[in-house]
């Protein structure tokens, strides 16, 4: 039986507090909710005993739908820059996006004392999957997103499967912008019958469907304040929405990727490390401002974060256990 945690962060307002407050009550998926109250949260997040994911994770891509070569490399080159940097490489200038990934791994000591002094989770760009005849059609139920994710390796890995902006999914910009989960997959665990659980991650292209819930600040938001919206840093409002989502359900994927792990209140609809900081990408951030941020000279682009090949991202704050505070670059 497949499990999900669903993040959707609705816009900075108080109706969508209220919003908030129910979801605790009702099924979650690890969804990413871009447009929440900015509030930090005071408490560590509370672990809950479970397996953090660990060792060598190779991220596999399943493309479903038409993505250009040039959307394909902007996501691909995110995932490659989450691996830190060599001393003598210079791919990606302060501030990177492995110094932003490096909040993650804050959270292995804390659920080892065993693993405080070796590496805990290394992360490797994968095979890709290219599904680009919509096998499955247009319109998904959360049962095929399941059986897309399901198409990639299934150990030491985690499938993400990525739709395009033409694609509908169960949920998609009602209730959440992306999900991540797991599920049995077909290897049998030596020695005890049970299968492998793999973990898995689903983002979709909003730039059609709903920017103003899912790409903020890219586009201005359905609800609150209506401050102008940001330049997208790779000129693509639909990719660069997706990055920050992706991003987001990462972090809740390695560090709470069965339910057990890191986060805060109701199972099923939890805060983790990157939906505990909504709306905050900057410091300075608050209801409709989503901080201050770096801006590229040539482009105009909004981002807080350097990758490989030159690239720049908007990336969401994460929870800092150290510090027990929202965490920004910039």
């Amino acid at each position: 039986m497949a499990s999900s945690i669903s993040t959707f962060i609705p816009s900075c307002c108080f109706f969508f507090l209220l919003l908030l407050l129910l979801s605790l009550s009702q099924t979650s998926t690890a969804t990413r909710r871009l447009h929440e109250l900015v509030q930090q949260q005071t408490n560590l997040l509370t672990y809950h005993h479970g397996p953090l994911l660990s060792g060598p994770i190779s991220l596999n891509l399943i493309w479903y739908g038409r993505f250009s070569p040039s959307q394909r490399a902007v996501v691909s080159d995110f995932l490659s820059s989450l691996s830190t940097p060599s001393a003598s490489s210079h791919d990606q200038p302060h501030p990177s996006v492995a110094q932003w990934w490096s909040t993650v791994h804050k959270y292995y000591p804390l659920s080892s004392p065993a693993r405080s002094r070796s590496p805990s989770l290394s992360l490797s760009l994968g095979p890709q999957v290219h599904d680009d005849s919509y096998s499955l059609g247009k319109s998904l139920t959360s049962d095929d997103i399941v059986r897309l994710a399901s198409r990639g390796g299934q150990k030491n890995a985690i499938n993400i499967v990525l739709t395009a902006d033409n694609v509908v999914v169960e949920g998609f910009c009602t209730s959440r912008c992306g999900t991540h989960g797991s599920a049995p997959g077909s290897a049998v665990s030596n020695g005890t019958g049970k299968k492998y659980r793999f973990a898995y991650i689903w983002v979709g292209n909003s730039e059609k469907q709903c920017p103003g819930m899912c790409a903020w600040p890219f586009h201005q938001p359905v609800y609150g304040p209506q401050s102008p919206p940001l330049v997208a840093p790779n000129n693509d409002v639909g990719i660069d929405g997706m990055v920050i989502n992706l991003g987001s359900l990462l972090a809740g994927t390695a560090t709470n990727p069965f339910g057990n792990g890191f986060f805060q209140g109701d199972k099923d609809a939890p805060l983790e490390a990157a939906s505990a900081c909504p709306g905050i990408y900057g410091n300075g951030a608050y209801p409709g401002y989503a901080g201050n941020l770096l801006v590229d000279r040539q482009s105009g682009g909004s981002y807080n974060a350097n990758g490989v090949n030159g690239r720049k991202y908007l990336l969401p704050a994460l929870y800092d256990p150290s510090t027990s505070a929202c965490s920004t670059l910039v």
